[in-house]
């Protein structure tokens, strides 16, 4: 049999109502630049914030101690800065042979404690297809964690470039900032969850959630889980397959990247 398998995919489609009746969700609102529009559905796959989720339902009660635990989940927040360059001033000195005698590394974590960087991208050491001309340039991405609303976070945009410029110079990895063609920077909210405070409590909200036959609770922020990108691709899988199979238990889902083995530790 035939299956028509095509998707459409809404931008500017932001979710603020999640309807249940009669035990199910049947449909959800989103708000668009057009107005708030209503969508049937079937199924809810979620990869929105657990802490946000908990605010959009109708038609049903979350229970106080539920709602309490979920919006008050901490997570940490994340800047970060593109700078385009012309060359480094750190130069490649091993064996492995590279373009330019470039560094060959993708990410490098920053130690220094006298900068607010935290780690430094090269995005041409991903794929040199990742720059226009990678012969001649070098895209950077310098990251900063932090809180929305603090210090970092309220910086203006040339505050904050001026500010991230200056750190590579600082740290050896520009000359300086005549070499700087062309800069961005992105905020990224909740982009880390983090294991403290009600993160104790997670259980009682996910408990409660999986009491909803079809919702899904996948990625990082949909199980408040610091999963990499593929083991949020594999939630997603894993709720298919349990739409496919009609399996009712969602414990399959919840338990990916939980192998202690896979976990940093912290060495003391």
């Amino acid at each position: 049999m035939e299956r028509d398998e095509k998707g459409t995919i809404l931008l500017k489609h932001r979710l603020v109502r999640i309807h249940y009746e009669g035990g199910l969700i049947r449909s959800v609102t989103a708000a668009t630049p057009d107005g708030h529009v209503d969508i049937p559905c079937d199924y809810v796959l979620s990869s929105m914030p657990v802490k946000d989720l908990v605010s959009t339902f109708t038609g049903i009660t979350v229970p106080p101690e539920v709602f309490s635990v979920a919006t008050s989940l901490p997570y940490r927040d994340f800047i970060t800065v593109g700078i385009l360059v012309d060359r480094l001033k750190i130069r490649h000195n091993g064996q492995l042979p590279t373009f330019g005698n470039r560094i060959p590394d993708t990410w490098i974590y920053i130690q220094e404690r006298d900068v607010r960087i935290g780690r430094l991208q090269v995005f041409n050491n991903w794929s040199p297809y990742l720059v226009e001309d990678y012969r001649n340039c070098i895209w950077l991405g310098l990251e900063y964690f932090c809180n929305e609303n603090d210090e970092l976070w309220n910086k203006t945009d040339r505050d904050f470039i001026s500010m991230a410029i200056g750190e590579l110079v600082h740290i050896g990895i520009l000359e300086d900032e005549t070499h700087v063609k062309d800069s961005t920077i992105v905020r990224e909210k909740k982009a880390y969850p983090a294991y403290h405070g009600s993160y104790r409590r997670l259980k009682e909200v996910t408990d409660w959630l999986d009491r909803i036959p079809n919702l899904y609770c996948i990625g990082r922020n949909g199980q408040h889980r610091y999963n990499n990108m593929d083991h949020s691709m594999l939630t997603a899988m894993e709720a298919v397959a349990h739409i496919r199979d009609g399996k009712t238990d969602k414990q399959d889902i919840w338990n990916i990247n939980t192998e202690q083995e896979y976990h940093e530790r912290k060495k003391h």
